[in-house]
């Protein structure tokens, strides 16, 4: 016996075993719900339960708190079916819409801006129409069948000849996917990968202003979503907050400074939690989200989105909501949870 799952606004179906959560399910039926660790420890499965009853497995109290049980939030990845069900979770895409591949992908480059991280570029193989918005991301499938997740960093239409993802990883020393990334991979090597999956991606119909917000390798889907509304000639004014250690972990510091000198709607504003006395760091410092809330102390009339490591995105959207009056419809984020974070947590 199966259960049936309907995805509100998209309108897309799907079905689930009994004991097979709303997430996997979705995934292997390639639904783009938003999902970050799957292991109840991020948030970022966090969906309305509209219609129907689940049972809601073991999770982080700061994943998903009571009162927002209370309020009929659950997390897919935690939840298996007793009943059907109908869940609302925004900007996931209609049937049809930029179908989830399996393919395989060479190594092109390898570049190293900063000591821990690494700009790859994937060349896409010419005979499958592998296509995604920018801010969405791949999974990369190890041998022992393992995944690790990396938002593509160029916007679609910037795939190039030949076309080619480029994704920003960082090294997590002991890391299964990344000491082999540092370590053993050369260009021309083949790494298997499928996609794309997320929900994190522009609203075109909007006009609000935009806070883009990003940390460490965050700024990967972001770098892709100023990409896109360069080509959209957008006029929208957009401000940049990259939140950081250190300067050198600023690993496309000149980069989104020539964006925003080139581009008259977007402002860039580098924030460092830690600077290195050596580095004699005279812009902003301590937390992102909180240098946002300083210069925009009300968020009612904007769009923020937010991509980087969990605690900064959950800090942010909880924030934002309480004390600048965002929307909460108004946050749209993507959350990675590494491997060594659910270690430590």
């Amino acid at each position: 016996m199966s259960f049936q799952v309907t995805v509100q606004p998209s309108a897309r179906q799907y079905s689930v075993q009994p004991d097979e959560t709303l997430l996997l399910a979705a995934i292997r039926e390639g639904v783009g719900l938003p999902y970050g660790c799957k292991d109840g420890a991020c948030g970022s499965c966090k969906c309305k339960l509209v219609e129907g009853e689940v049972e809601l497995g073991e999770h982080q109290s700061k994943a998903l708190s009571e009162d927002e049980r209370a309020q009929g939030l659950i997390l897919t990845c935690r939840a298996t079916p007793k009943t059907d069900v109908v869940l609302e979770a925004r900007g996931v895409t209609g049937a049809g819409e930029f179908p989830v591949l399996k393919l395989p992908s060479r190594v092109l480059s390898l570049d190293r801006p900063s000591s821990d991280v690494a700009i790859v570029k994937l060349q896409l193989p010419a005979t499958q129409n592998f296509q995604y918005y920018a801010g969405q991301y791949v999974e990369f499938i190890l041998r022992d069948g393992a995944r690790r997740c990396y938002s593509m960093a160029n916007a679609p239409h910037l795939l190039g000849t030949p076309a080619a993802i480029e994704l920003h990883i960082r090294h997590m020393p002991g890391g299964k996917f990344t000491d082999h990334v540092f370590g053993a991979l050369k260009e021309k090597d083949i790494l298997r990968m499928e996609g794309p999956f997320g929900s994190f991606r522009l609203n075109q119909d909007s006009d609000k202003p935009i806070v883009l917000l990003a940390s460490g390798t965050g700024f990967a889907p972001i770098k892709a979503l100023i990409e896109q509304l360069e080509q959209l000639e957008s006029h929208r004014p957009a401000v940049l907050y990259w939140g950081c250690r250190s300067r050198a972990d600023l690993y496309l510091h000149e980069w989104a400074e020539a964006a925003a000198q080139r581009l008259p709607w977007l402002r860039y504003v580098p924030v460092l939690s830690e600077p290195k006395p050596e580095e004699a760091w005279t812009g902003r410092m301590g937390f992102v989200h909180e240098a946002v809330m300083a210069d925009l102390a009300d968020l009612s009339a904007h769009e923020v989105y937010a991509c980087g490591a969990p605690i900064v995105v959950s800090s942010a959207r909880r924030d934002f909501s309480a004390r600048c009056g965002l929307p909460a419809e108004a946050f749209y984020a993507d959350a990675f949870t590494s491997e060594a974070d659910k270690a430590s947590s």
